[in-house]
C-alpha cells in the first residue's frame, strides 16, 4: 500500500526554514508510530509531502494503516494511490482502464488531473484523452463533469503516474511537537478531554495534571482518558501523568474558608499545584477546559481571580465553546463514553458562589490554610510515564471479562442513557434485559438480585467496561461486559 501524506494547509505557507523544519518532524513521527508494528513502513520526504509504503499482509494491517493515518497531528489528507511510470498518453489511459474497467459499469464519471514538471502535454489534455478513451471502450453511463457517480482522480508528478484509489480526511493541525509542551488539568470529563485533544492537535506535547477528589476509582478513569487521549493522537512522543491527592486540600478549604468563595479558592490551589508540576517539567505554559459562564467559577471576574494564582501561561481553548459543541467533538474524538460514565467530584459545593470574587478577599480566606499545603500535596503526587501507565492501565482493565455469548440465566443490564436506549432499545433473544442508567448503577446496583449474573452493555463497551470496573472494586464479582 503507498500512501501520499497531504501537509496541513499552515505548514505550506510557512517560511521554507519553517516547512523543512516541520515536515521532518512529521516524518520522525509516522516512523515513530508505526515501529512497533508487525509490518514495515518506510516514508520519504518530499518536500511538499510524505510518501509511506506500507508493506501489509492482511486486510486487518491495511485498515490499521488508514486508521493510524487519520490520527496523525500534522496530516490533513491522505491518498492512497498506485504509482507507476509511463510512456506516454496512451501509455497513461491503459493504465486506468487496467484499474477502473470494471468500476464505471453504468455509473457517469469524470477525470481529474493534475501536473507537476515539464511535459508535452497538459492536464487538460491527459483527462480528455483518459476520459474520452473509458468512456468509448468501457461500458459507463457517461461523462458527467459537474456531478459524476465516480471521480477518477490521477497525479503526474515527472515521470511517475499516480492513480488515487482513496482519499481521505485526516487530523490536521501540526506535527507533534513543533510548538512547546503544556501541562493539561484533566478531570475525566468532556471538557478536559476535548481541551487536551485541541492542544495536542496544534502540535503541543500534552503532559496531563490530575488533581484527585474521589480515591482509587476516580484516578483509574481519568487514567483510562489520558491513555486513550495519548495512544489515539500522541503515541509518537512521551508524557506524563501527575497525579495530585487533593483530599487534604478540600478537607482544609472546607474547614476553614467561606463557604461563597470554596470554589474559587480550590480553583486557585489546583493552579498553584499545577504551576509547581510544571516547574518540575520545564514547563511555561497550562491548559484547562473552562469554558466561560459554564459554572460560577468561570465567570470573567472569577477566571482573572483565579489566573493571579500563577505566573504561568493558562491557555483555555474552550473558552467561548457551547457545552452542546463540546460533548460534539469529545463523541467525535472518541472520550464522550469515558466523559459520561465519569462521576461528578466537585470537591466543595458552595451554597451561594460568588460570581464576582475580589482577590483581596480571597487571599484573606486563603491565609487561613497551611502555608505549605500545596507543597506538601504536590511532593507526594505520582509520576509516572504514560507508556507504562497505559501498560499498568491495561493489565487492571482486563479483570472484566467481555464476552459476546451469554450464559443461560444471565441478566444483561443495559447501563446507557435513558435516550439512547429509548432511540434503539436493545433485545436479546433468551436473556432479561434489564436498563439501569450508567449515573445510577454505584447507587441502585446493590438493590438488584445478587444472586444473578448481570452483563453491562452500552453502545461502545467503554462505558460499561468502566463501570464494572468500579463495581468490581466495591465487591461485587457477578458483573461482566456484554459485546455482541
Amino acid at each position: 500500500m503507498k500512501f501520499i501524506l497531504k501537509l496541513h494547509p499552515e505548514i505550506s505557507i510557512k517560511s521554507d526554514s519553517v516547512r523543512r523544519r516541520f515536515t521532518k518532524i512529521l516524518e520522525s513521527n509516522v516512523r515513530n508510530i508505526f515501529k512497533p508494528y508487525e509490518f514495515k513502513v518506510a516514508v520519504w520526504n518530499k518536500w511538499d509531502k510524505l510518501v509511506m509504503e506500507a508493506r501489509t499482509e492482511t486486510p486487518e494491517q491495511a485498515a490499521l494503516v488508514v486508521d493510524q493515518l487519520k490520527r496523525i497531528p500534522g496530516i490533513e489528507q491522505c491518498l492512497q494511490v498506485r504509482q507507476s511510470e509511463y510512456q506516454d498518453l496512451d501509455d497513461i489511459y491503459q493504465q486506468v482502464k487496467a484499474v477502473w474497467h470494471d468500476k464505471l459499469a453504468g455509473k457517469s464519471f469524470a477525470v481529474r488531473v493534475k501536473r507537476r514538471g515539464k511535459h508535452e502535454f497538459s492536464s487538460v489534455d491527459v483527462a480528455r484523452y483518459v476520459g474520452g478513451g473509458l468512456n468509448q471502450h468501457c461500458e459507463t453511463g457517461g461523462v458527467n463533469l459537474s456531478k459524476p457517480d465516480v471521480m477518477i482522480e490521477l497525479e503526474i508528478d515527472k515521470e511517475h503516474l499516480l492513480i488515487i484509489d482513496d482519499r481521505f480526511k485526516c487530523l490536521g493541525g501540526m506535527p507533534l511537537p513543533t510548538q512547546e509542551d503544556v501541562v493539561s488539568l484533566i478531570s475525566g470529563g468532556f471538557d478536559s478531554g476535548v481541551a487536551s485533544y485541541q492542544m495536542i492537535r496544534r502540535g503541543a506535547r500534552t503532559h496531563y495534571c490530575f488533581f484527585n477528589l474521589g480515591g482509587r476509582e476516580h484516578e483509574i478513569g481519568v487514567k483510562q482518558v489520558a491513555c486513550y487521549l495519548w495512544k489515539q493522537y500522541s503515541t509518537s512522543h512521551r508524557v506524563k501523568f501527575i497525579a495530585v491527592d487533593f483530599e487534604p486540600v478540600v478537607a482544609q478549604i472546607l474547614e476553614r474558608v467561606d463557604n461563597g468563595l470554596m470554589g474559587v479558592v480550590l480553583k486557585r490551589m489546583m493552579m498553584r499545584a499545577a504551576s509547581i508540576v510544571a516547574d518540575n517539567l520545564d514547563i511555561s505554559t497550562l491548559v484547562t477546559g473552562e469554558a466561560l459562564g459554564q459554572v460560577s467559577s468561570q465567570t470573567l471576574s472569577n477566571l482573572a481571580v483565579i489566573d493571579r494564582a500563577t505566573e504561568k501561561l493558562v491557555l483555555r481553548p474552550l473558552i467561548c465553546w457551547d457545552k452542546s459543541d463540546i460533548i460534539s467533538l469529545a463523541r467525535q474524538i472518541g472520550t464522550e463514553d469515558f466523559a459520561k460514565g465519569m462521576p461528578e467530584y466537585c470537591g466543595v459545593i458552595s451554597k451561594k458562589p460568588t460570581v464576582r470574587a475580589i482577590l483581596s478577599e480571597v487571599e484573606e480566606q486563603e491565609a487561613k490554610l497551611d502555608a505549605d499545603l500545596v507543597d506538601r500535596v504536590v511532593k507526594a503526587s505520582n509520576v509516572l510515564d504514560i507508556r507504562r501507565m497505559a501498560q499498568e492501565t491495561e493489565a487492571e482493565v482486563p479483570q472484566v471479562q467481555t464476552s459476546d455469548a451469554l450464559p443461560q440465566g444471565a441478566v444483561v443490564l443495559d447501563i446507557r442513557s435513558p435516550e439512547e436506549e429509548e432511540d434503539n432499545p436493545l433485545t436479546v433473544d433468551g436473556h432479561e434485559v434489564k436498563t439501569l442508567p450508567f449515573f445510577r448503577l454505584a447507587s441502585q446496583f446493590g438493590d438488584l438480585d445478587q444472586s444473578q449474573e448481570y452483563y453491562l452493555y452500552c453502545a461502545r463497551g467503554v462505558m460499561s467496561r468502566m463501570q464494572a470496573l468500579l463495581l468490581h472494586e466495591q465487591g461485587y464479582q457477578n458483573v461482566k461486559v456484554y459485546r455482541p
